[in-house]
């Protein structure tokens, strides 16, 4: 760190987490007062004396989807905190990534001098926003689903007329195109998975931050059952992020030099490395592939490279787990070993699920397993529908890197893409599996199914799989053959829906 002005390199002092489990629904935090809660933790966490929150410069909020009638937070949290910071702002959405996004701007707030402290935070009380709906439902008596009931989702178009709505629907797309794609076979394939999660329900079980603490064997994550209900194929319950929680959790970062003032022991300090960011296009079917990701790629190769390390020089990770295509595509790039945790704080399953902040919860995670240390850890974030992504690495020890940093990598991965295919929303005919998935409802029966197709033209096109057809929802979810790749063809119902047939 040789040359560099303290009062611009930015370090993580303080983390905190809270967990809210009220019995009544009632008695239970809103996200404001998680968000509030969690960077009280933290400030007590960084041991400065009388506190840092007093005389923050910057409080960026991750924003919440389960109390829409909160929006926009960051002032309300202020306020609670009895704070007024210079820069106060709120990510336009909740995607996963944005813990990380606003970790590297904070980073580079300090670096270009325009603060000393920075807090970072949010939270979601969907648990307790569930409960007080469901005291309060009409007489028929549906239950509510925050998910896909948020504004951002309440709308139809091509691809929701086929049931692709949440990214519960989305995700197992990448799933079967990526197995496919690796050579594995549906056993294969979900041996990975419950590998990868079952470790992760084992980090969860020491981490007092944690959900779930409880571990789960590999064949227990992916077997169906009454308490693993399947949800899309070949996904069960215990592989999909676990959104019922009351979460919180906030950092707070200062300059190397603040924290020397205020007193802060060098053991608490975690050095910021650099970080790259790239995207996906926000129209999932205008992806070139469903088997891998370019952005995710330059988000985690170019941070591996401008922070010069190897993946023998990470000590610790935390791969994005919402689902498990998501660390199945991170960890083949960076060549991360199966058999090592893809997590500091739990997975998005065993660790909580609050749906943008969880990158918070890693934060705070990784940061307590640095401290004291010379090691590095990585973290990389995913969000939207296997759209954005953000790395960064973070150290026990000094690094080289300088802030402020440009951390937009999109040009490099748009030049890694391959051509995006057109889209034939009215086509029937030959066609051939690109990827597809099955849904299931509550009782896990197949609601329906849904196959991208590429037509002989090249061209990308839906068709549903109708859940009435016994033999090719079984010929699809049964592992006996790949139906990646094979061949089908694409009739109209009076509805004008595409009906997939299997040859």
């Amino acid at each position: 760190m040789p040359d560099q002005d303290p009062d611009r390199i930015p370090v993580i002092v303080g983390v905190g987490q809270i967990n809210d489990r009220p019995e009544q629904p009632g008695d239970g935090l809103d996200p404001v007062g998680l968000m509030a809660e969690a960077l009280r933790r933290a400030d007590a966490n960084a041991n400065a004396g009388h506190g840092l929150l007093a005389d923050c410069d910057s409080l960026a909020v991750v924003a919440q989807l389960g109390w829409p009638q909160l929006n926009p937070v960051d002032e309300k949290v202020a306020d609670s905190l009895g704070i007024d910071p210079s820069h106060r702002m709120q990510t336009a959405m909740p995607n996963g990534d944005s813990p990380i996004l606003l970790l590297n701007e904070a980073a580079n707030r300090i670096g270009r001098g325009d603060a000393k402290i920075c807090a970072v935070t949010g939270g979601e009380a969907l648990r307790t926003a569930a409960g007080l709906v469901a005291m309060k439902k009409d007489a028929t008596g549906e239950k509510p689903n925050a998910l896909r009931d948020a504004t951002h989702r309440v709308r139809k178009g091509y691809a929701q007329s086929y049931g692709l709505v949440v990214p519960t629907d989305v995700y197992p797309l990448y799933e079967n195109a990526g197995r496919a794609a690796y050579g594995q076979s549906l056993a294969e394939g979900q041996a990975e998975s419950g590998q990868i999660w079952a470790r992760m329900s084992e980090v969860a079980a020491t981490n007092e931050g944690a959900w779930i603490r409880t571990p789960v064997t590999a064949e227990d994550i992916v077997t169906p059952s009454e308490n693993n209900r399947p949800i899309a194929f070949p996904y069960t319950k215990l592989q999909v992020a676990n959104a019922s929680v009351n979460q919180g959790a906030g950092f707070i970062m200062t300059s190397l030099a603040e924290a020397r003032r205020r007193g802060i022991v060098s053991d608490r300090l975690v050095y910021v490395g650099y970080g790259a960011a790239a995207h996906e296009s926000g129209n999932f079917l205008e992806r070139d592939r469903y088997d891998a990701s370019p952005s995710l790629v330059v988000s985690l190769e170019k941070t591996m490279e401008l922070n010069a390390v190897t993946v023998g020089d990470l000590a610790h990770v935390e791969l994005y787990s919402c689902f498990p295509c998501v660390p199945k595509m991170a960890r083949r790039v960076l060549e991360w070993p199966v058999d090592k945790p893809a997590t500091v704080f739990g997975g998005l399953t065993f660790g909580g699920g609050p749906i943008g902040n969880y990158m918070s919860h890693a934060v705070a995670a990784m940061v307590e397993v640095l401290r004291g240390t010379a090691d590095r850890g990585l973290l990389f974030a995913n969000g939207g529908y296997a759209t954005h992504n953000h790395t960064i690495l973070l150290s026990g020890c000094p690094t080289d890197a300088q802030f402020p940093q440009d951390f937009d990598y999109q040009a490099e991965a748009d030049r890694g893409r391959r051509e995006i295919p057109s889209l034939d929303e009215h086509y029937s005919g030959p066609a051939t599996v690109e990827t597809y998935t099955v849904h299931y409802d509550r009782g896990g029966v197949p609601r329906s199914g849904v196959v991208i197709a590429r037509t002989p033209e090249g061209a990308r096109t839906l068709a549903r799989i109708s859940a009435d057809d016994v033999e090719t929802i079984a010929f699809f979810t049964d592992g006996k053959a790949e139906p990646v790749g094979t061949s089908g063809s694409i009739h109209r119902n009076g509805d004008d829906i595409a009906i997939w047939d299997v040859d």
